[in-house]
């Protein structure tokens, strides 16, 4: 432990925040992984997590949003244990979009891992400040003081007093230093890793909690647009006085045309802005917009696989290097080929995005359902003349987000409009909006190539083309970045002798984002599918094979395989982690075959099973957490199938609210369903093709398997939780249709390939 906590009491910190504070406590913030490798920005200052009120109140201010995850509910356990808090007396502060509250972007799986020892720091802190001060005011040594449910008690006498008689006194103490923040052992914890209920869910069961799209303000107007439906299109033509026909419709406003890179900028287009949201939607149907394609007007996805395979055949990238595979596959006594697609993936979260803005005289006030309201900030700011930390930003509860509502070009919208209007307005876009105008997932192409000698893999080729994040911020990018290839290849566990991983070119031409495990997705089912396929051939069980190629217990270092990579200078180019170092978070081959063991073990892979049904596994590392998934998969003579049982375990270190953790595994579970059976968007004349959940399928009711749940102990530093678990969901599905049907499924999704 060796986190720097300030006392900042006497500082303004927190004015407008709502709390009448005695005691503040500030920590260093630390920037999210999947933006900062994205944009090349880390930054790096202090944040205010804590403070106290002199009636012992305390007030915890949660940077982090809520979409479902338990954010808000797991960092408060953290501190709450430390501080020796009564739950009862906590208020929970949803920080608004200020940088005195550190990094505040929900993506990445970071809340927990990147904030456990500040938040346990912060809370340790204040509760060994507190002690001082009454060992003080008792005159004795603060080893006769104890902190426990909001009291300090004098363990010579056993008389006690509550928090608030210390808490002025406390203020005016230096906070400890690093080295010296004393934490409580694992035994003695009574809040981390206990369930606890979120603290929105009584909100959530009874209909009061407010998401965006539930935002009103006094004289509000609904907007919708009518956007080009390429990335880079531009608006031609338009029927106002149509729109203005329609009963409610108020103004028809022409939105600035995009200029790349797009980054969070509107894609441009026309608005419309009613007194309802059905005005507004018939208001922007009666305006007939024309649009011209611009860049990305020609984008067919049919065309562009094309692309990728000759890219596949094409000039190669290398990345990662060790031995020599072309050698090694010649010499084999057998070798394997297959080639492995995914295509575009969309979010699709349940409440599309929506973002209000206000303008008090020159002041602009926001309410919207993103995972950054810094970010929201920072790209609206631009656009409306105004500095980033002068505009409120109210993070509201998200329904549902995987990466989406990181992306504010929806809340750029609505401030633009709301400066035109002189009134509230909220931008609403309808679910066929999010379908055709999202960010999306990569559409990928990756071809595996594999020796056995002697009974052993000894060579593993693999080749990857998609279209990069980084093109949405750079489109002179071409092709996966060092940071996507880090998710899941470059950090293959494997102990083969000859390992190989090459890129091939590919652009983008709609806007790639960052979706639920990033480039995990396409990487562990090419990567979890192969596995498979040479065990089938070897006529090895593919637990086996994995706990063969994956070889001794050891902590691997990526970096020394990168090519390129210079060791004596680690800043340079490497192994990404997730952003955090290999010494706190190693890559532990033993955490990873102990996943894949227990995994066998709850769910007996391995044993006969009967016609039409079979299991598949697969295991993967991914956000620095181990999970290990298997899947029994029933197929019909019509080539239907359902998932009747799943199983998942997850090595995440030290966890706090296993509740929460189990439930992130499960929707991971459904998540990866999603991905496997259904997902796919595709594009032609530069437009999207899917329109809603009719054309855009995610898992239903009838989908869902039934999932058990296993959580290793591990005292390790945490590890993410909301996104490890969806990447060996895919191929332990198609593996376990393999086992049943002798069909090998190498796209998705799987759809209707199993129809006779």
């Amino acid at each position: 432990m060796n986190v720097p906590i300030k006392n900042v009491s006497r500082r303004s910190v927190l004015k407008g925040a709502g709390a009448a504070t005695g005691l503040v406590l500030a920590a260093p913030m630390i920037s999210n992984f999947v933006v900062a490798e994205a944009t090349g920005s880390h930054n790096f200052s202090s944040s205010v997590y804590l403070s106290m009120d002199m009636d012992g109140t305390a007030h915890i201010y949660i940077h982090r949003v809520e979409m479902g995850q338990g954010s808000r509910t797991g960092l408060p356990q953290i501190i709450a244990d430390e501080l020796e808090a009564d739950w009862d007396r906590l208020v929970f502060e949803p920080a608004y979009g200020d940088k005195k509250f550190g990094d505040q972007n929900t993506d990445g799986s970071t809340s927990i891992r990147k904030y456990y020892d500040i938040f346990r720091a912060a809370g340790a802190s204040a509760r060994m400040m507190l002690e001082q001060a009454a060992a003080h005011k008792w005159g004795i040594a603060v080893g006769d003081v104890e902190a426990k449910n909001h009291r300090i008690i004098n363990k010579l006498t056993g008389a006690s007093e509550d928090y608030s008689a210390f808490v002025a006194a406390a203020a005016k103490l230096e906070a400890p230093g690093a080295d010296a923040v004393k934490l409580k052992s694992k035994a003695k914890r009574t809040y981390i890793g206990k369930p606890k209920q979120n603290i929105y869910m009584q909100d959530i069961i009874t209909g009061n909690s407010q998401f965006g799209q539930d935002t009103m303000r006094e004289g509000m107007l609904f907007a919708v647009a009518a956007r080009p439906p390429s990335v880079g299109g531009t608006v031609t033509a338009f029927d106002k006085a149509a729109a203005m026909a329609v009963a409610g419709v108020v103004d028809v406003v022409e939105l600035p045309a995009l200029t790349l890179p797009a980054i969070f900028k509107p894609l441009g287009g026309v608005a419309v802005l009613a007194t309802n949201t059905w005005a507004a939607i018939k208001g922007r149907e009666a305006l007939n917009a024309q649009f011209e394609g611009g860049p990305n007007g020609d984008y067919d996805t049919k065309a562009f696989e094309k692309t990728l395979w000759q890219n596949i055949d094409g000039k190669s990238t290398p990345h990662l290097k060790r031995g020599n595979c072309a050698a090694a596959l010649e010499v084999a006594d057998k070798t394997y080929g297959a080639d492995y697609f995914v295509p575009h993936l969309n979010h699709a979260p349940m409440e599309p995005p929506a973002a209000t803005a206000e303008w008090q005289g020159d002041t602009l006030k926001m309410w919207v359902c993103c995972q950054d309201p810094q970010s929201v900030q920072g790209a609206v700011a631009p656009f409306v003349g105004v500095k980033p930390e002068d505009i409120y930003v109210e993070a509201t509860l998200l329904g549902g987000a995987f990466g989406r509502k990181s992306k504010p070009d929806f809340a750029v919208e609505a401030a633009i409009l709301a400066k035109q209007a002189g009134r509230p307005v909220k931008m609403i876009w309808t679910r066929e909006d999010d379908m055709h105008h999202g960010y999306f997932h990569t559409i990928s192409a990756q071809r595996v190539e594999a020796g056995v000698k002697d009974g052993a893999v000894t060579a593993w080729k693999h080749k990857a083309a998609y279209p990069s994040i980084s093109g949405t911020f750079n489109p002179a990018a071409d092709g996966p970045s060092g940071f996507e290839l880090s998710l899941g290849l470059t950090d293959l566990p494997f102990a083969t002798p000859n390992l190989q991983v090459d890129t091939g070119a590919a652009k983008a031409h709609v806007r790639i984002g960052w979706m639920r495990s990033v480039a995990n997705i396409h990487q562990a089912f090419a990567v979890g599918s192969f596995v498979d396929e040479i065990a089938q051939g070897e006529g090895k069980n593919t637990a086996d094979l994995w706990m063969e190629m994956i070889g001794e217990d050891r902590m691997i270092s990526p970096a020394s395989d990168v090519v390129g990579h210079d060791p004596a200078n680690p800043q340079g180019p490497g192994y990404a982690n997730y952003g955090e170092s290999l010494e706190r978070h190693p890559i532990d081959t033993a955490r990873l075959k102990a996943v894949l063991a227990k995994v066998v073990d709850i769910s007996g892979y391995g044993k006969t099973m009967p016609k039409g049904r079979g299991m598949g596994i697969s295991v993967h590392r991914s956000f620095v957490s181990f999970v290990a998934c298997a899947v029994e998969v029933a197929v019909s003579d019509d080539g239907t199938f359902t998932i009747p049982r799943a199983w998942i375990v997850v090595d995440c270190g030290t966890y706090v609210n296993p509740d929460r953790v189990k439930a992130q595994m499960e929707g991971a579970v459904l998540f990866g369903i999603s991905i496997a059976k259904y997902g796919e968007i595709t594009a032609s004349g530069g437009a999207i093709e899917q329109n809603n959940f009719d054309s855009y399928p995610v898992s239903r009711m009838s989908d869902s398997a039934d999932v058990e749940v296993v959580i290793m102990e591990n005292d390790a530093p945490p590890g993410g939780v909301g996104e490890p678990g969806v990447p060996p969901v895919a191929p332990a599905i198609t593996n376990a249709i393999f086992q049943a049907t002798g069909k090998r499924i190498r796209r998705l999704p799987i759809g209707n390939q199993l129809a006779i």
